[in-house]
């Protein structure tokens, strides 16, 4: 009865309009004083004592600097030159810059944790040059906020850290490997529609009547934001800092890029890209300290183990269970951000992932990927939602271009289903596993 409680509780607060974090923690609440109320009263300080042991976990100190990350590299110029210096090699012509957007979308996935960083970064160069060259704003919009979905499986992650704090046997590096392959194979499927629908609806007509970067100066301008993934990644493999540790080295690269090289950040755009990140910082912390007491009220009334024990007795195949999982993903992806996907489900998911022997970074990869379709899914859609807001136009104008790059995700994330391999390869080589 409590165990049927704490998720009707939860699903009538979200109903109302309740933010996320508050029913997570209000149901967690509810479900713990009735289940000690039998008991003793202060069975409720278990509420406090896992709020502060969800925040006190050491590679949560990753998650604000990823995302002052971010907000850094949005305003240090550095997208602009990357755009310039793939407009340089690709060439001009129909297709070409909804590829170059997904493209730099990747790249700076490795500098970023952060999806709507990214959309922001890559949309607001692109979306106005893509306008110029004669594409709709809401094609843009759709291709920018698809391809700064794969910023959370190219390393650094933000959702890989969340993931490796509720997963400990899945390691921080080891899922930062094994996010490469499957985000350059998401990237890559999703260049194929964004460049077939350009030519078949005849867009970037334009696009070819505008000048062509020169290779070497733009790649002498890009030069300082390419080194910065190398910077990031190969520090952690040579050992020479964690991956915690690595943000703040990512922090202190941007500023200099931006402060010392470009010199496109001031001391008064500290403030506000401090505030910015601090913001988003908050949002995120607060939901996973909450959620912590629902995920302990989900361990304490033993709601696991029966769900376990149903799906085992039920002689379902594996393969039925995990489209079942990505099926009801698919549609929590659509009102749910990411990181409370990970915090209410993947405490649920681990003993079905047991109960079949799946890779716990294979199955780490997985969720992301559904987390990344997430990303520019309507209606809550957070990249698409940025991408629009900075082509000023409807979200729902985007849905017919959004569709197909959904689909092209999807099919990624059925390639990485059938060879656990492209997942698993890189950290197995690189030792992780």
């Amino acid at each position: 009865m409590i165990a049927a409680l704490l998720f009707v509780l939860f699903m009538g607060l979200m109903l109302v309009g309740v933010p996320v974090g508050v029913a997570l923690a209000a149901a967690g609440t509810v479900a713990i004083g009735l289940a000690n109320f039998d008991v003793q009263w202060w069975g409720l300080l278990a509420v406090p004592q896992n709020f502060y042991a969800s925040l006190a976990k050491y590679p949560l100190l990753a998650v604000p600097m990823f995302v002052l990350v971010g907000s850094i590299f949005d305003r240090s110029g550095v997208a602009q030159r990357l755009v310039n210096f793939a407009v340089s090699i690709v060439g001009r012509g129909p297709g070409m810059l909804p590829l170059v957007a997904i493209a730099v979308a990747i790249f700076l996935g490795g500098i970023s944790g952060s999806g709507p960083a990214n959309a922001a970064a890559v949309g607001g160069v692109m979306i106005a040059a893509m306008a110029r060259a004669g594409y709709p704003r809401a094609f843009s919009a759709s291709v920018v906020a698809g391809g700064a979905a794969t910023d959370i499986l190219i390393p650094p992650s933000v959702a890989f850290i969340i993931y490796s704090i509720l997963v400990p046997q899945a390691t921080v590096p080891a899922l930062f490997a094994a996010g490469m392959f499957p985000g350059l194979i998401a990237g890559l499927a999703l260049m194929v529609p964004a460049v077939w629908l350009a030519r078949k609806h005849g867009m970037g007509a334009l696009e070819r009547d505008l000048p062509r970067p020169p290779f070497w100066r733009s790649l002498a301008e890009a030069s300082w934001g390419l080194a910065a993934p190398v910077l990031i990644l190969g520090g952690m493999r040579l050992g020479w800092f964690t991956p915690t540790e690595a943000a703040v080295v990512a922090v202190f690269y941007g500023l200099f890029i931006g402060m010392v090289i470009h010199r496109s950040i001031g001391v008064r755009d500290l403030y506000i890209i401090f505030r910015e990140a601090a913001e988003l910082s908050a949002v995120i912390l607060m939901v996973v300290a909450l959620a912590g007491v629902f995920a302990w009220s989900l361990s304490t009334l033993s709601v696991i183990d029966p769900v376990v024990h149903a799906i085992e007795a039920s002689g379902l195949n594996e393969w039925v269970i995990m489209a079942l999982i990505i099926a009801i993903l698919m549609v929590l992806g659509m009102f749910l951000d990411g990181i409370s996907i990970f915090l209410i489900f993947v405490p649920l998911l681990l003993p079905i992932a047991a109960l079949f022997q799946w890779d716990l970074v294979w199955f780490g990869v997985i969720l992301t990927m559904m987390v990344a379709v997430g990303q520019f899914t309507p209606p809550l859609a957070v990249n698409l939602m940025v991408a629009c807001r900075i082509a000023r136009v409807p979200m729902e104008h985007a849905f017919p271009w959004v569709t197909w790059l959904v689909v092209a995700m999807m099919a990624a994330l059925l390639v990485v289903i059938l060879w656990p391999a492209v997942a698993t390869w890189l950290p197995e080589r690189l030792g992780y596993l």
